[in-house]
C-alpha cells in the first residue's frame, strides 16, 4: 500500500508519487547504473546529511558519475520543508542521465528481534562500497533468506567468512566479550552508521568465519531504518543474550551520535528521545 504522505522530487519538481515522471531512456532505470542514499529524518532534520552526500559522491565517482551535490542538496532540503516536521526516510538517487530524484518514504517497521539465514555471495570488487543502483542481489538474498524460514539473510564469502546483511551492518559480541564487525577490507558497505559506532565503542574489525558468529553472545544489525535491533538467531543457532549488555551500549552509542550530529537534544547518557 502506497504511504499517502510521500513526496517525490524529480530534477527539482514536487509531486505526490503517482504523478512524478522519470523521463526516459534513462540507463539509471534500464541498467541500474547510478547511486543513491537513505538517510533517516528525525522530525524533519536527516541525520547524518553531509556524511550520506560525501558517500554518494564516492560512490559516484567509482562508477564515473558526478552527482551534482548542490542541486541535490538543495532538492532534498526544499522537499523536506515542503513536508514538514516528520519522522521518515529521505532517499536521494542520482542516475547515469543526470536525473536526480528525491523522495520522502515511510519509516519502515522492524521487530526488536530479527533471525538470520546464511546466503554465499561474492563481493563484486568493482563495485566494493558503492551504494550502486544494482541491488538485485540484495533483494533476492532476502527473498531466499526468508524462504529458508528466517527473516533476514547474512551474506557470507563463499570461503566462509562473515559479511553483512543486504542493507544493514553485523555486529557481534563473543564469548570473552569482544565486539566484532566484518572489515570493509573483506567487501562490506562502509556504512555511516557502522562508522558512528566503531567511532564510539571498542570494535575489532576483521575478516571472522560464520562459526565465530554462531557462538556469540549476542549479536545485532545496524542500519539507518534499524537503528539497533537484536538477533536473536542464525542459521538455527539461537542467541540468548540475556539483558545483552553490549547491544545496550551500542543503543546508548547511536543515542550520543544523534546527539552529537545536532539531530536531538539530551546528554548522550542514554537515549536522547527520553531527554
Amino acid at each position: 500500500m502506497v504511504w499517502t504522505g510521500a513526496l517525490i522530487s524529480v530534477n527539482g519538481e514536487i509531486s505526490p508519487p503517482g504523478e512524478a515522471k522519470l523521463p526516459l531512456p534513462d540507463d539509471g532505470l534500464f541498467r541500474g547504473d547510478g547511486v543513491f542514499e537513505v538517510m533517516r529524518v528525525y522530525d524533519g532534520r536527516p541525520f547524518a546529511f553531509r556524511e550520506h552526500l560525501d558517500r554518494l559522491e564516492r560512490s559516484g565517482a567509482v562508477i564515473e558519475l558526478r552527482p551534482d551535490r548542490a542541486t541535490v542538496e538543495s532538492e532534498a532540503k526544499a522537499l523536506l520543508e515542503r513536508f514538514g516536521p516528520a519522522d521518515c526516510l529521505l532517499r536521494v538517487i542520482s542516475t547515469r542521465s543526470g536525473h536526480r530524484i528525491v523522495s520522502i518514504e515511510e519509516l519502515p517497521s522492524h521487530a526488536p528481534t530479527i533471525s538470520l539465514a546464511g546466503v554465499t555471495s561474492s563481493p563484486t570488487g568493482i563495485l566494493n562500497g558503492v551504494k550502486s543502483l544494482s541491488y538485485a542481489l540484495n533483494m533476492q538474498a532476502t527473498r531466499m533468506a526468508r524462504a529458508a524460514g528466517a527473516a533476514e539473510a547474512l551474506l557470507v564469502r563463499p570461503d566462509g567468512i562473515v559479511l553483512e546483511a543486504p542493507t544493514s551492518t553485523i555486529f557481534w559480541v563473543t564469548r570473552d566479550g569482544r565486539l566484532r564487525t566484518t572489515a570493509l577490507e573483506a567487501g562490506v558497505l562502509d556504512s555511516i552508521t557502522r562508522r558512528k559506532l566503531v567511532e564510539r565503542l571498542d570494535v575489532e574489525e576483521g575478516e571472522f568465519p560464520l562459526g565465530d558468529l554462531f557462538e556469540a553472545s549476542e549479536a545485532f544489525l545496524a542500519s539507518t531504518t534499524r537503528e539497533i535491533q537484536t538477533v536473536e538467531s542464525v542459521d538455527g543457532h539461537s542467541l540468548d543474550p540475556g539483558d545483552a549488555p553490549v547491544t545496550a551500549a551500542a543503543r546508548a552509542a547511536f543515542a550520543r551520535a544523534l546527539v552529537d550530529d545536532g539531530i536531538l537534544a539530551g546528554s548522550g547518557d542514554g537515549d536522547p528521545r527520553l531527554a
